[in-house]
């Protein structure tokens, strides 16, 4: 690599690990550089730098924020549990650049990781970054999703649908009730967001080493979290208990473990989009997605729901990440626990997958499914569970075998109806309008 800035620790650890090829992803590297300045800006508040090197590390820090020096970060995710390799290429980076502004020497140890270890850095990071893509990205992906769907339930709130229950006929419903609980399902995804935001915000930063504070002033976390706070507009704060945000990552399981109640929504969504968009001869058709590309290379003409299968492979994956998670979150040993990184760059991913399905599934399907209302009405009108509607008329054992024999002789069900009971036409008419049972 030309203009290398990372230094021999980096290059031991690009040598050492190389059993996934993958560097830590660039949102996790942003904020770590995010964290280094805001750790110069404490050590200078403190009298531990001196101004000139105090600017020198936070404007190299910032290009790391920014993104500018991303392929200077190649350590492989699967490496030193604690990150320790990844803290040391930030602060090479970061050294190199602070030098070459300074005209003096910036010390990775000594300077860029004054009053830090890999193992409050690490912690601290997988919060940050984690927190950065769910209010930057995954926030307002949800909230995008409530609006496409309010806007379709308005769309739709005329239409009238057989409703299922074990993929069997059931009572109706309208299709704008159909979407409100879908609708349900994200807001309530996006409270539970809002719930664990309040634990990801609190950080293990100046714990250092064990979580005693050693080498570290005890101002210095609070300090840390206020220059954070002014540089991402967010509020952090300092862990009440660094023993345990250092040798345990619950608060990353419980983010982990939302990310797979979203993941188990979304695919459930796209499921019933499927369903209902399946046929669209000999399936439910009661919806049709738009042709977005070719379904078969062998079948002309066939339409596939492509962008609900991608969605459901998504959360198939977010569903993996978050058993990976929880394994690694047990695997505390003592003071420490020895998974960080493969925490840190799951949680970054799960998180930019549903933000990114989250908008897939509202702009591409939701927002522009078109209803086969023909085909709703022919379904709905031969719906023997309608007599459901008749049971405090007839009762429940009359109201089976007229549905039996509706669904024996494929009639209609007010037809039998008026066979098998004395109600008159107008009556059962009334008790067995759709519209008045939704």
């Amino acid at each position: 690599m030309a203009d290398v800035l990372y230094q021999k620790q980096t290059a031991l650890a690009v040598d050492n690990f190389t059993i996934g090829n993958e560097p830590m992803p660039a949102t996790f590297i942003h904020a770590l550089g995010y964290l280094k300045a805001a750790c110069a800006t404490a050590n200078f508040e403190l009298g531990k730098l001196e101004e000139p090197v105090c600017e020198a590390i936070c404007a190299a820090a910032m290009e790391v924020a920014q993104g500018k020096h991303d392929e200077q970060f190649p350590v492989d995710v699967y490496q030193t549990g604690s990150g320790t390799s990844t803290n040391m290429n930030a602060n090479e980076v970061i050294a190199s650049l602070a030098t070459q502004r300074l005209g003096d020497t910036v010390h990775p140890n000594d300077h860029v990781n004054m009053g830090q270890s890999s193992n409050d850095i690490i912690p601290s990071t997988i919060h940050i970054s984690a927190m950065l893509v769910v209010q930057r990205e995954l926030m307002p992906a949800l909230s995008n999703a409530e609006k496409v769907m309010s806007a379709k339930m308005a769309e739709v709130d005329g239409v009238i649908k057989t409703g299922r229950t074990h993929l069997m006929d059931a009572m109706p419903v309208k299709m704008s009730q159909e979407i409100s609980g879908w609708q349900a399902q994200l807001t309530q995804c996006k409270h539970r967001l809002d719930d664990t935001a309040q634990r990801l915000s609190r950080l293990a930063i100046g714990g250092t080493a064990v979580g005693t504070g050693i080498n570290t002033d005890k101002a210095f976390g609070g300090k840390v979290c206020a220059a954070l706070g002014r540089y991402l507009d967010t509020t952090f704060t300092v862990t009440d208990n660094h023993f345990g945000a250092i040798s345990s990552q619950d608060t990353a399981l419980e983010l982990a473990g939302q990310l797979n109640t979203l993941a188990a929504a979304l695919m459930k969504i796209s499921n019933d989009i499927r369903w209902m968009n399946s046929g669209p001869l000999a399936g439910l058709g009661e919806i049709s997605l738009p042709k977005l590309q070719a379904g078969s290379s062998i079948m002309p003409g066939k339409v596939n729901p492509v962008i609900p299968e991608a969605v459901t492979m998504a959360c198939a994956q977010v569903m993996g990440y978050h058993t990976a998670i929880t394994v690694a979150a047990q695997s505390g040993n003592f003071q420490l626990n020895v998974m960080l990184p493969l925490i840190g760059r799951n949680l970054i991913k799960a998180s930019q997958l549903m933000a990114n399905s989250c908008d897939a599934i509202a702009n591409n399907a939701i927002a522009t499914f078109t209803v086969n209302q023909d085909k709703l009405q022919q379904v709905l009108a031969k719906n023997p569970i309608l007599v459901t509607a008749l049971n405090q008329k007839i009762g429940y054992e009359k109201g089976t075998e007229i549905a039996m024999q509706a669904y024996q002789d494929k009639r209609d069900i007010i037809e039998v109806a008026k066979e098998m009971t004395d109600l008159d036409e107008a009556e059962l008419t009334a008790l067995l309008d759709p519209a008045k049972l939704v």
